[in-house]
Order: structure tokens, then C-alpha cells, then sequence
């Protein structure tokens, strides 16, 4: 893996990481191009813009594609796209319209302007069809591209980062070896003053007795068994778990051994609260600390299963203004997202040799004696500082942008959620 010359600007030091400071005063760790089609029609038209630049010399990590296929967005879908284009690893945006669809393509245009970043936007109906509308993409990104190199870097603290975590691709392993050792890191980070935040409240059934024992009041410790207890009742309406066949194949025995394992992510440290897709930490008072995501749509199901891949629920935790993704998996997962950068952390050294090109630690040596907890903790905890400083993470080295956005309804967060002196900004807020 190798570092960019135009990623090198500042020299950082222990706990230094390199940024490109935003506007609202958040720092990105990327600087990418987002280009977003707003319904499906738009989608080839989007994709073949960012393929340009994967045929040119120009790396393909720094256009990205990402996009909502419904022709009638929610309110979810509208604010969660305004999130993500508005993240600090993005740094300019093209948006691609059909023309006809329902997605409200100039109050996102507005946002994305009012946030400082360039924005364009392309209606295919008007710009004269495919060719034409690909060609004049083409030309904006280009111009982009080279404005945005013109930007330089600046000194980030670890105590501006954010990280989510996720686990997919479970297997027997997993819940010994990779995930527990993200936790470790994630113990690591928060002592820096980072945000962490882990998910998958439908993979943390029978486990939410532990985590209001973690809560930092007991108002709070209350909302995460509610909450736990929301995703149980849902999966049972909806009448599948989280508990998949691909599992079982892996040596996963019951739902109780995989919701341990999912827990283990979060490490040891207490939880701050309780956010909602698209809660982001601002600049201002207390942001370090640990956070359970809550992925489970409110009310009655109404939009099928919760998330149905594991990069659905890692475009969420992008949308809290997460910049790196920590992934464990035991069977193997190759994807990676648009945006943030995914970190692979395999559980087994079966696994991590038969997949080496995507993964990017081997926690497998925890159980061939080679290494601790700690030791694999710390190694993911410098890892996360080196991805944070430029270097490329294996997903990203491949050039994975896997991107899900679909319908989900959520209420905003009760007080106990978050308790005082922290400042998350929802997507109902301004």
C-alpha cells in the first residue's frame, strides 16, 4: 500500500492524523467526489461517469458512487442522502436527475452548497440524454477533481474521529477472536476522545441487561432494553432473525451465541447513548464516547426486513459521520462502501489466507497462540491512525464502493438518549 504524494502535506505524530477541514468545522480523512443518481433511472448514466475515471489514471477511490433507487423518497431517504453528501470525507458533489422523479434534487443542491462544497447538478431530461449527460459529468468532475487538489491538509486529533463497527459473515470464530479484539480497539479509541458506535440491535437480543449495566444513567440504560426489545418484536412480525444459514455452516450454534459475539464489538467502555441514522456529532462540547446505533425502523414494519445486506447498515453508520468502517468477519466478506473506508478484520487464519488480497488484520492468530486480545486490538487501533493518515485499506486498494439506500421511518431520540452535554445533530434538525 502506498501514500499518495498529495496525502503527505503534514507530518503527523503519534495520535496525529491528516484532515480536510469542512466548513461546519468537522475533518474528513478523504477527499472524494461523490457522484449520486436520485432514482434508478439515473443510475447507468451516474455509473458510467465514475467508470471514466476508474479507465483513466486517476485512482478510482477518489469518485464515488453512491444513490437512492426509488422514484418516491421518504423523509429517511431524502435526509440520510443530505447527510452523506454533506460528509466530511466528501469534498465536492455532482448529483445525476432523471428529471421526473420525486427525490428534491435543489434542496439537496442548497445543502451541499450551503455546506461550502462545490455542487453540480444534471438532469438527464434536459441536458440532452445518456451521452451528453455523461459527457458533461465527466467534464465537472474533472474540474473538481482538480480544485479539490488545490486543498490542503491539515493537522486531525484522534479526538475528531469517528468510528462505526459492523460484523458480517459470522462464523464460530468471530465471536472470539475479531470481534472482541474491535472492542479492545474501541476501548483504545475512546480513551482518545473518539466516537464509536456499534449497531445491529437485531443481533443483540439477550443482551441488553449487560448494556444498561454499561449506561451512563439508568434513564438511559432503560431506552437500550426498549430498544433491544423494539428489533426483538420486529424480527419476530417480520418472522426472520439475524441468525442466517451461512452462520450455522460456520460453526454458529444459536442466536444467544451469535448476539454475544455481536456485543463483544462494543469493548468495555461505558454507553453514552443512543442515536438514530443520521445523528452526527458536531464540533462543539462533549463528542467522544461510546454509542449504540439503533438500526430498527420505529412503529409498525412497513419496509420489509431492517437492512437487507451488511453495506446498508454501514452506509447508516456512514451517515453518522463515521469515517472508517471496522468489519469483522469469519467466513469472509469482500465488500467495502463509497465514502468511508472499511477495515477488514478477519476472525480466522483459515479465512485470512484464502482471502488475504481483502483482508486487512488476522485476528485467527488470537486462537493459534500467536497473539492477545490486546495485541490484535492495538494492532486494529494503529491501523485505523494509518487509514486515517492516507493510507489505502484493502477494500479500498480494490476498489470497493458497494452503497444500499432504501425506506426506513424513525422518531427522533427521547432526552434519555443523549444524555446532557452531549451534541448530536438529528435528521430533523436544521
Amino acid at each position: 500500500m502506498t501514500i499518495k504524494k498529495e496525502e503527505t502535506e503534514v507530518i503527523t505524530s503519534a495520535n496525529t492524523l491528516r484532515g480536510y477541514l469542512r466548513d461546519d468545522g468537522r475533518k474528513g480523512i478523504r477527499n472524494v467526489v461523490a457522484v449520486a443518481y436520485l432514482v434508478e433511472c439515473a443510475h447507468h448514466v451516474a455509473s458510467e461517469v465514475v467508470l471514466e475515471f476508474r479507465k483513466m489514471s486517476e485512482p478510482s477511490l477518489c469518485v464515488h458512487l453512491i444513490g437512492f433507487p426509488g422514484c418516491y423518497p421518504n423523509v429517511y431517504a431524502e435526509q440520510m442522502m443530505e447527510r452523506l453528501l454533506t460528509h466530511p470525507n466528501v469534498g465536492a458533489v455532482l448529483l445525476v436527475s432523471l428529471g421526473c422523479e420525486s427525490m428534491n434534487k435543489r434542496h439537496l443542491e442548497q445543502a451541499v452548497r450551503a455546506s461550502g462544497r462545490p455542487v453540480h447538478t444534471l438532469t438527464i431530461q434536459e441536458t440532452g440524454g445518456t451521452r451528453s449527460t455523461i459527457a458533461k459529468g465527466v467534464e465537472w468532475v474533472q474540474w473538481a477533481l482538480a480544485s479539490l487538489r488545490l486543498q490542503k491538509t491539515v493537522t486531525m486529533a484522534l479526538s475528531e474521529l469517528v468510528v462505526g463497527t459492523i460484523c458480517g459473515g459470522s462464523d464460530g470464530t468471530s465471536g472470539i477472536t475479531a470481534n472482541p479484539a474491535i472492542g479492545r480497539a474501541f476501548d483504545l479509541l475512546i480513551e482518545q476522545g473518539s466516537v464509536c458506535i456499534f449497531e445491529e440491535t437485531g443481533e443483540l437480543v439477550g443482551c441488553e441487561f449487560h448494556m444498561q449495566k454499561r449506561a451512563v444513567t439508568p434513564e438511559l440504560g432503560e431506552e437500550i432494553v426498549k430498544c433491544v426489545a423494539k428489533a426483538a418484536r420486529y424480527y419476530s412480525i417480520m418472522g426472520h432473525g439475524s441468525f442466517a444459514v451461512g452462520n450455522a455452516e460456520g460453526g454458529l450454534t444459536t442466536q444467544e451465541e451469535k448476539s454475544m459475539g455481536a456485543y463483544a464489538k462494543s469493548g468495555r467502555s461505558p454507553i453514552d447513548g443512543i442515536i438514530k441514522p443520521g445523528y452526527v456529532s458536531t464540533p462543539e462540547g462533549k463528542n467522544g464516547g461510546l454509542y449504540l446505533l439503533d438500526v430498527v425502523p420505529d412503529g409498525e414494519p412497513r419496509f420489509g426486513f431492517p437492512n437487507i445486506a451488511d453495506n446498508a447498515e454501514i452506509v447508516e453508520l456512514i451517515a453518522c459521520g463515521s469515517h472508517v468502517i471496522l468489519f469483522s468477519t469469519g467466513r469472509g466478506s469482500v465488500v467495502g462502501s463509497a465514502i468511508s473506508p472499511v477495515i477488514k478484520v478477519c476472525a480466522n487464519t483459515e479465512t485470512y489466507k484464502k482471502m488475504t488480497d481483502d483482508m486487512d488484520i488476522n485476528a485467527g492468530r488470537i486462537l493459534d497462540g500467536e497473539g492477545t486480545l490486546e495485541e490484535v486490538g492495538q494492532e486494529i487501533f494503529d491501523l485505523v491512525q494509518q487509514v486515517s493518515r492516507g493510507i489505502k485499506s484493502k477494500s479500498e486498494d480494490l476498489g470497493h464502493q458497494e452503497f444500499i439506500l432504501t425506506y426506513k421511518s424513525f422518531d427522533p431520540v427521547g432526552p434519555s438518549c443523549l444524555p446532557a452535554g452531549t451534541r448530536m445533530r438529528s435528521l430533523n434538525s436544521a
